[in-house]
């Protein structure tokens, strides 16, 4: 009997994801056969969770919503995965320590006893890794605000704040009209929140900080267009006119690199400014917790690399040069080959 309780639980659990699965995907997760998944399924019917049963050659059965659907019932990973989310999202959504934290304290509160142990086990101690790229919270207003107009697709009006999240008022040097966009994606990226969007003024794709938008929504509708690139990721990510601003580093420096904006945007961590300044060049922007730190992220995109600001970081690249220069055993290497 516990065994069947707790094979129902685990189908409930995965209807609960959203899907719609099949009598033999089910049957494959829940090391069953298919006549046992459908007495369970009949159990779960019995107990008034509505599942419909979906015909055809594609059918399958699907947990539907409504206002009198039971309580939500978790598995164990599922548990671990929003224990883990609650106790990370306040360094990357701003106002929500407290929520989080009460939201943690009533679901430790209902677990049984070993899925409480569990959750106790990832009680988190976030510290400051010198090679993170930290990022800074986002409003979960300006959030809630996007996502419901990507979901409705209704267009935006958005006006970009300073990076410290300020609106520059008209006659303010920084000061930008405001624009309509149609929101069409959400990426994450580097704990960083970008929308890919349409921007109806310059009548192209665009990517925006989301931290960076003071965002109106509109009722007005918009219709979806062909995409700028079948990976948004790849196209965020190789995206160098991003509103990125330098994270806030002990050092932090800049050079041209003989490589294209959107080849250095690729594979610039976060919290750097890539600027395009002709086909063939660009200047990284970036920092580091020491100079030769930024030195060496410079060294990785393995390309020449002029004007370097400031002094500090010009004397960091000859530190290093010397030190690689002296590696045991170089002098047998003779001369670099061309790449």
């Amino acid at each position: 009997m516990a065994h069947t309780s707790h094979r129902a639980l685990r189908l409930l659990s995965l209807l609960g994801s959203g899907r719609q699965w099949s009598l033999r995907e089910l049957a494959d997760r829940l090391e069953a056969s298919a006549r046992t998944v459908r007495r369970d399924i009949e159990t779960l019917r019995a107990l008034d969770y509505p599942i419909t049963t979906v015909r055809g050659p594609d059918g399958g059965y699907r947990l539907e919503a409504g206002p009198d659907l039971p309580p939500l019932l978790f598995d164990q990973e599922q548990v671990l995965a929003i224990a883990v989310a609650l106790q990370t999202a306040p360094s990357t959504m701003f106002g929500l320590g407290d929520d989080a934290a009460r939201a943690l304290a009533a679901l430790h509160q209902v677990m049984p006893p070993a899925l409480r142990a569990s959750m106790e086990s990832l009680r988190l101690t976030r510290l400051q890794n010198y090679w993170e790229f930290p990022a800074p919270p986002i409003d979960p207003a300006a959030l809630t605000t996007v996502g419901a107009a990507v979901r409705r697709r209704h267009l935006l009006v958005t006006e970009t704040l300073r990076p410290d999240g300020t609106r520059p008022e008209p006659g303010d040097s920084d000061y930008a009209p405001a624009r309509r966009v149609e929101p069409h994606h959400l990426v994450v990226w580097a704990a960083r929140w970008y929308l890919v969007v349409y921007d109806l003024q310059d009548d192209a794709w665009r990517v925006r900080r989301v931290d960076r938008l003071h965002p109106r929504t509109t009722t007005a509708h918009f219709a979806a267009r062909p995409l700028p690139h079948h990976d948004l990721a790849h196209f965020v990510m190789s995206t160098h006119d991003r509103e990125d601003t330098p994270a806030v580093w002990p050092c932090t420096g800049s050079a041209r690199l003989d490589l294209p904006a959107r080849i250095v945007a690729r594979w610039a961590p976060g919290g750097s400014v890539v600027e395009h300044l002709d086909t063939a060049s660009c200047r990284l922007t970036l920092g580091a917790w020491s100079w030769a730190g930024v030195a060496g992220i410079l060294a990785t995109f393995d390309a020449e690399l002029t004007d370097l600001h400031p002094p500090e970081l010009v004397h960091a690249c000859r530190r290093l040069a010397r030190r690689w220069a002296a590696v045991p055993g170089s002098e047998d290497l003779g001369p670099p080959r061309a790449q």
